[in-house]
């Protein structure tokens, strides 16, 4: 029977991008200059609102409450008229129907911002318009959220409301008593614990900045200078389109928040040629979707989770990327091996090269090139920290003219090259790009990403002012590189090139905009899941549903989560994903994991959630971006996922290590030392599982083989697991030590407390923490009071007084009436590390066999078993 082929032609790759991330209808006329003027001013409205300029001038300034009312406005708005209601709606025009909405809709959202002084004096005594209002919205935005996210998060939205008004009727142990309409409302919209809550706030505040500096990064051609320069590096390797597609994939996942988008605009070029030089269809299409997926996964942007994170976990910016960074690495590290393997089982060779120098002449050039951008980057690091230190207030300007003098001189280099283009895909491609001119001729894009890396990083602005500057120097590029092109090359028609850069800059702005509908509305979507959690106490109820079902096994536990993590993520967006999968199931984790001796960093269980929230999106039959990239790849979409999950374990199994082994995530790191032995046993556990997976090391594995190389991984990620058996990691001491610990523990450590009581609710607790010490105080008890917690000393415990609203401790779950029973403090025992020593003896013990196996037999029979 033949295989079922799936085709998709560049229009239809388009619509599927579209009708994702900025709505499928595109009219003509006025419809089409009223979305674009929507669109503009709801991009100048958030750049606006970021920068400095209503403080300093003291007009347009706008309350959180306020900007997220008038944000959501904007999206509904474009939403509406956007995203036709039905397949066969008309894409070429707006109905009547869709006007009246998308006006209704927008009064809607827009209500807290019109009437915000009225509606502070009435808090919980809504009117019958409050209601009225609120209903309507709620409804509207509903069918918004259909329009743009399909029917899952509605359905999950609509469970939830079910459940605050139904809860009397519900089984036994998920029953309540229910909430009046006045009450679901006034808590759902009329404040900011449902609907315009936390999430929305985040989307206004920093995901919105963020796609829009994407967009404007594409739209000025970054994304085609990412994909070229992937190519003209690693084209010429041993299967070399895919691993350009998995470098093009992280880069561009660096600025784009679309695991689709990022597929269409680097799969169009890459899954042609992985094909061309042997790839299967369906291979060459889950090595993107694969790629892709991960790009939601890739500091700093993190398909916008990384702001939510900020909100929900409570550390800072810098810190969530500190965290996030190694595993993203290590499972891009190992997707590159894997498509390696891969073109070792079927024998793939590379692209072949214009530049037919001698190798050792290339990587002479390679290395003088690499090393004279480290020494860049030095002179540049050091010499602007030189520069602040220097001259003070004055450092702003300095180097913002030295910015500008790299930049025009960067361009003037770029222009002795021709101006990149992307080549049509199903074009032969006879050799490779140069490497050199090819890279040389786009430099200029990464100043942007530098200045809001520094920005960050180094002069630890906040995350909406960093983009912010980093926004208006790429503006300034957008609209100047086209004229200062035209000078160097001597070409002219200046006014022409200045005018096509305005445009450009137009594009940008409006298609950031567009970006934005889909996560405006699945933010306000997911508040309601939030706002039920908040209203009603669910979180408690799924704690004991999941401590019920798995019986108190932590592996049980974790596995359980994930799976549900897995179905609540198909078809919603990474944004939505991450807000539904961390409110319900991050405390479940948490809770669980104290009961039963677990205790782990709160960023390490919201990133276990958002890992496996994200894994839906290359999960069949649900996931859109295996559907996109089959249709490049003319193959089965449902065999591409199949193929993609295959690939995508080696993301799956790290947030089980990450989880058990905190020193992935950078905690705990003691020295470079430490950290070099963490990064570099990471990523080898991460390939020697990619070689596991994929039946191949130096040769096809044998099946004890492949057991031992998961046993190797295993203990490369894990070595305490082993060592604990020979020596406690922890020693038990009476809880008046942690006055002991907070008087001389350095700022920023964590205690292992355990505690015990009653909870307000009557049930008996017994659970560890990880309880911050935070900053240095005059005394113990007063550094404990920093963090929320008041103590006094009852015999050899401490018995908790008093715990302060939403401070680190009332997080935590800790209660007035609590006894801290018991510290742990780490126990003097040998380095974990010495497991090290026998795991890689077995390692090369196993590559020695599979080489002498190798050599042994000819390269044709050993080739013949291996699948393809």
């Amino acid at each position: 029977m033949a295989e079922k082929h799936h085709e998709l032609t560049p229009e239809e790759l388009k619509r599927i991008v579209a009708e994702a991330d900025t709505g499928g209808r595109q009219p003509t006329g006025v419809a089409a200059m009223v979305i674009a003027a929507a669109a503009l001013a709801w991009s100048l409205f958030q750049l606006w609102q970021a920068s400095p300029f209503p403080y300093l001038l003291g007009i347009g300034l706008f309350n959180d409450t306020e900007a997220r009312s008038l944000h959501l406005a904007f999206a509904v708005f474009l939403g509406f008229l956007s995203y036709p209601a039905f397949k066969r709606s008309p894409r070429d025009r707006i109905p009547l129907a869709d006007w009246l909405f998308a006006a209704i809709a927008a009064g809607c959202m827009a209500y807290l911002f019109l009437f915000y002084r009225e509606l502070s004096t009435r808090p919980g005594q809504p009117t019958v318009v409050d209601l009225t209002v609120a209903v309507t919205g709620m409804a509207l935005l509903l069918e918004a959220v259909r329009r743009a996210l399909g029917l899952p998060m509605v359905i999950l939205a609509l469970v939830f409301l079910t459940y605050i008004f139904f809860g009397p009727y519900m089984p036994e142990m998920i029953a309540h008593k229910g909430a009046s309409l006045s009450k679901a409302m006034s808590h759902m919209w009329l404040g900011t614990e449902g609907v315009f809550g936390v999430a929305l706030g985040v989307s206004a505040s920093f995901i919105f900045l963020f796609v829009l500096f994407g967009a404007l990064l594409e739209t000025a051609g970054a994304g085609n200078y990412f994909i070229k320069s992937a190519i003209s590096l690693l084209g010429h390797l041993r299967g070399g389109p895919a691993k350009a597609a998995v470098v093009a994939s992280a880069s561009t996942g660096i600025i784009s928040g679309s695991s689709i988008a990022n597929v269409v605009t680097t799969g169009t070029f890459t899954i042609p040629l992985m094909k061309r030089v042997g790839y299967r269809p369906d291979k060459a299409a889950a090595v993107e979707v694969a790629a892709s997926v991960d790009g939601q996964i890739m500091p700093p942007v993190m398909g916008a989770a990384a702001f939510l994170m900020v909100e929900y976990v409570g550390i800072s910016y810098q810190e969530v990327i500190k965290h996030a960074f190694l595993p993203a690495l290590i499972s891009y590290i190992a997707l590159f091996y894997i498509v390696h393997l891969e073109a070792l089982k079927a024998n793939i060779q590379g692209l072949p090269r214009r530049d037919q120098r001698p190798a050792h002449h290339r990587i002479l050039s390679l290395g003088l090139n690499l090393t004279g951008f480290i020494v860049l980057a030095g002179v540049v690091y050091y010499g602007l920290g030189w520069i602040k230190t220097v001259a003070g207030d004055a450092a702003f300007w300095i180097i913002a003219v030295g910015m500008l003098a790299a930049y025009v001189a960067l361009i003037k280099l770029a222009a002795h090259y021709p101006e990149l283009r992307l080549e049509d895909p199903n074009e032969p491609l006879e050799a490779l790009p140069d490497a050199g001119p090819t890279i040389k001729s786009g430099l200029h894009y990464l100043l942007p990403v530098a200045a809001l890396i520094w920005n960050l990083m180094v002069e630890e602005l906040s995350p909406a002012l960093s983009v912010f500057w980093a926004i208006g120097f790429l503006m300034f590029i957008v609209v100047t590189q086209k004229p200062l092109f035209a000078y160097f090359r001597g070409t002219g028609n200046y006014l022409t090139q200045l005018l096509h850069g305005l445009r450009d800059l137009y594009d940008g702005l409006v298609i950031g905009a567009r970006n934005m509908i889909g996560i405006g509305i699945a933010t306000a979507a997911a508040g309601i899941i939030v706002g039920t959690v908040t209203l009603m106490g669910i979180g408690l109820v799924l704690t004991e549903v999941v401590e019920t079902i798995a019986g108190g096994n932590l592996i049980l536990m974790l596995l359980l989560v994930a799976v549900i993590c897995l179905i609540l993520g198909m078809g919603l967006p990474t944004t939505a994903n991450y807000i539904v999968v961390s409110t319900l199931m991050a405390p479940v984790v948490v809770e669980i994991g104290a009961q039963n001796g677990l205790l782990v960093p709160l960023i390490a269980v919201h990133l276990f959630v958002f890992y496996f929230g994200l894994m839906a999106d290359v999960t069949p039959p649900v996931g859109l971006a295996s559907y996109a990239a089959a249709g490049i790849a003319k193959c089965d979409p449902i065999r591409t996922g199949v193929t993609a999950f295959g690939y995508s374990i080696r993301t799956a199994i790290l947030p089980f290590m990450f989880i058990f082994n905190t020193q992935l995530l950078l905690i705990g790191i003691e020295g470079p030392g430490q950290f070099l032995l963490v990064v570099g046993s990471a990523i080898l556990a991460n390939l020697v599982f990619a070689a596991a997976t994929q039946g191949w090391f130096f040769a096809r594995n044998r099946w004890w083989e492949t057991i031992a190389l998961l046993i190797i991984c295993f203990s490369l990620f894990r070595p305490g697991f082993w060592w604990d058996m020979l020596y406690p990691p922890y020693e038990p001491h009476p809880g008046t030590m942690l006055l002991e610990i907070a008087k001389t523990a350095p700022k920023g450590a964590q205690a292992r407390v355990w505690v015990e009581g009653i909870s307000l609710e009557g049930d008996e607790v017994r659970k560890g923490v990880l309880l911050p010490l935070g900053d240095s105080a005059e005394n113990p008890l007063a550094r404990l009071r920093n963090e929320g917690l008041h103590v006094m000393t009852v015999g050899d415990q401490l018995q908790v007084v008093n715990v302060r609203f939403g401070s680190v401790a009332e997080k935590l779950g800790l209660e007035p009436g609590y006894a801290i029973t018991q510290v742990e403090l780490p126990a003097d025992r040998p380095a974990k590390e010495w497991v090290y020593l026998s795991t890689l003896f077995l390692l090369a013990l196993l590559a020695w066999n599979q080489k002498r196996r190798t050599r042994s037999l000819p390269p044709s029979q050993e080739s013949a078993h291996v699948p393809t």
